[in-house]
């Protein structure tokens, strides 16, 4: 049975707390949620309001964007080693990277277009 939505970010959250050696009673306590909140949104039995997002955004340290699906997720790993990649590149080479990823992705985003079309 794939993931719900609430599931994928529960699963997210509790990767991330996990990764801080955090219990979930000690998230509740920094971010001042009830410890019941932080269960049921990693269980993705509940729906999480702005609010707790937000207050477990800031004590885990992560990204909105990586709590939310994609269609096709890629591995923070893989994305990680790109950006270390062009990282280690001269600022020369760094721009012709990313002009290079743009153009490429708009390439493949137009012809996926074209075929989702047909």
């Amino acid at each position: 049975m794939p993931e719900t939505k609430f599931q994928f970010l529960g699963s997210q959250i509790r990767t991330a707390r996990k990764r801080k050696n955090l219990t979930q009673q000690k998230l509740a306590d920094k971010t001042g949620l009830a410890i019941k909140t932080v269960q049921e949104t990693e269980k993705g039995k509940k729906n999480a309001t702005y609010d707790t997002l937000s207050r477990l955004i800031d004590c885990l340290g992560v990204s909105a964007d990586t709590l939310f699906p994609t269609k096709t997720p890629i591995s923070d790993e893989k994305l990680q080693n790109l950006i270390r990649k062009v990282q280690l590149c001269n600022e020369k080479n760094q721009e012709i990277l990313l002009n290079t990823i743009n153009f490429l992705a708009d390439q493949l985003l137009s012809e996926q277009e074209n075929a989702d079309s047909d």
